[in-house]
C-alpha cells in the first residue's frame, strides 16, 4: 500500500468539497451513509478516545462495526481521535490501516471534558506535545494523519500554529474559524477573513478545508469563494438538514420534507451493525424533527419515550405518524401557498436567511435568554458597524465588574 501525502491523497479520494464534521456520537455510520445520500463526498467518524480505544473491548465494539469504512458504502473516510499520548494515539490508530483514507487528530474541541482531559482544543497550550502527536502518526502509520484545529485571536500566532501542524506530518488541514472561548452562549460567527488569511499564507499546496457558518447549501459555494479552501466541512448545518450538501437549485430539495427525511434514515438504521447507529439514533430524530416537534407536542412525547437500543417497533410508529401528519398537510387545498419557502435580504455577514415551512428540515437557531442566534448575530454586526456596544459586551462588562468587586472584597477578608 502506498502512503499518500497531501494533494495526491485529496486527488486520490476524488477531490471532496463537502465534508461531514467529526461530532461526538453523532457522525456515526447510519448517519454518514444518510449524508452520502444527500451529497456529502467525504465523511469523518465521531470522535474517538484513543485511550478508551485501546483498554475496552466494549468501547471498540460500541465505536466500530465491520460495516464501518466499507469500501463501496462508506468511502472515503476519516477516523478521528482525541489523544494526549502518542503512543497510545499510535497504537489506537493502527487498528485503522486498511480501513479508512486517513486518521485525524482532534485539536478543536472546546468543550470542558476535553479540558479536564487535556485533549481537542486544550492541546493548544503545548505545541510540542501537538507536533509529537502528529509526527509520531505521520512517521510510523502506514495511513496519513490530518489534523482539524481552531484559531486564535491573534493572525500571527494562528498562521504559525497553522504552519507547524503542518511541519509535523498533517496532509489536510481544516481550520474552524472560531476561538477556543467561542462556544455555547459566546459561539459567535466563524471568521472566514482569518480562514482566508491563512489560506493565502500556507503553502499553495496544502490542502486547506474551512468550518463554520453553513446553514444553507448556497453557503458552501460562498466559503468556497471567499477562503479559497478546498472543501467546506458542516457540523451542526448538516445534523438539522443532511440536504445542506445537496447540489440541487430547487428549494424544496434544498430543504426536504421532515417525513421524508426521517423515513431515509430509519431506513438506514435497520442495515446498520453494532451500537454506534443505535446509540445515536434518538438525538437525530429529535434533530430532524426539530421545526416540527412545537406544533405537534405528542410526537415529542413519543421520541422521548423510544429506547433506540431496544424498541424498533415503536420508532417504525412514530416514524408512521410523522409521515401520516405531513401527509394530511399535502392534501389541503391551498399547500401551494403553505409549502413555499422565502428568501430574505443579504444580511451584514454575507448570506441570507430562509423562511421555511416547519414540515422541511432546516437550521437550528439556538436561543439564549430567549433571542434565537440569528436576531443576536444581525443585532451584533449592527452595533458593530455603527461602533455601538452590543448588549452581551455590556453584559460582559458588568459580570466582570461584579468579578472584580467579589475578588477585592475576598482579598480585603484574607488581609483581615
Amino acid at each position: 500500500m502506498t502512503k499518500l501525502s497531501g494533494r495526491d491523497l485529496f486527488n486520490s479520494i476524488n477531490k471532496p468539497t463537502k465534508i461531514v464534521a467529526p461530532m461526538v456520537d453523532q457522525s456515526e455510520l447510519a448517519w454518514r451513509l444518510l449524508s452520502r445520500k444527500y451529497g456529502a463526498t467525504l465523511c469523518y467518524t465521531p470522535m474517538i478516545h484513543a485511550k478508551n480505544f485501546t483498554l475496552s473491548e466494549k468501547y471498540r465494539r460500541d465505536m466500530w462495526s465491520e460495516l464501518d469504512g466499507d469500501s463501496e458504502k462508506d468511502r472515503p473516510l476519516v477516523v478521528q481521535f482525541c489523544a494526549n499520548d502518542p503512543d497510545i494515539l499510535l497504537k489506537a490508530a493502527s487498528y485503522f490501516v486498511g480501513k479508512c483514507d486517513a486518521v485525524d487528530l482532534n485539536l478543536g474541541c472546546p468543550q470542558g471534558i476535553a479540558k479536564r482531559g487535556k485533549y481537542g482544543a486544550f492541546l493548544m497550550d503545548d505545541w510540542e506535545l501537538i507536533h509529537k502527536l502528529i509526527n509520531t502518526l505521520s512517521v510510523n502509520l502506514d495511513i496519513p494523519v490530518t489534523a482539524k484545529i481552531r484559531v486564535y485571536d491573534d493572525l500571527e500566532k494562528s498562521l504559525e500554529y497553522a504552519k507547524m501542524v503542518l511541519s509535523a506530518g498533517a496532509q489536510f488541514l481544516t481550520v474552524h474559524g472560531r476561538t477556543r472561548e467561542m462556544k455555547g452562549q459566546k459561539t459567535g460567527l466563524a471568521d472566514w477573513k482569518v480562514l482566508r488569511y491563512l489560506r493565502d499564507n500556507l503553502p499553495s499546496d496544502t490542502v486547506f478545508f474551512a468550518n463554520g457558518n453553513i446553514l444553507y447549501p448556497e453557503d458552501i459555494t460562498r466559503c468556497l469563494n471567499e477562503v479559497g479552501c478546498d472543501a467546506v466541512m458542516s457540523a451542526e448545518g448538516n445534523l438539522y438538514n443532511p440536504a445542506v450538501f445537496t447540489e440541487s437549485k430547487d428549494l424544496k430539495e434544498q430543504f426536504p420534507r421532515v417525513d421524508h427525511v426521517l423515513r431515509d434514515y430509519y431506513e438506514v438504521v435497520k442495515t446498520c451493525p453494532g451500537n454506534a447507529s443505535k446509540i445515536a439514533m434518538k438525538s437525530h430524530m429529535f434533530k430532524i424533527l426539530r421545526p416540527f416537534l412545537p406544533h405537534h407536542t405528542d410526537i415529542r412525547e413519543k421520541v422521548s419515550q423510544v429506547r433506540a437500543m431496544q424498541d424498533f417497533q415503536a420508532i417504525e410508529q412514530v416514524v408512521k405518524e410523522v409521515e401520516g401528519i405531513v401527509c394530511e398537510i399535502f392534501k389541503k387545498e391551498d399547500i401551494e401557498e403553505l409549502d413555499t419557502i422565502t428568501i430574505g435580504e443579504t444580511e451584514l455577514w454575507g448570506g441570507q436567511y430562509r423562511k421555511v415551512p416547519y414540515w422541511r428540515c432546516q437550521p437550528y437557531f439556538r436561543p439564549v435568554d430567549g433571542v434565537t442566534a440569528d436576531k443576536r448575530l444581525t443585532e451584533a454586526l449592527k452595533a458593530k458597524e455603527q461602533g455601538e456596544e452590543t448588549e452581551e459586551e455590556s453584559n460582559d462588562k458588568k459580570r466582570a465588574a461584579e468579578d472584580d468587586l467579589k475578588n477585592e472584597d475576598h482579598a480585603k477578608k484574607q488581609d483581615v
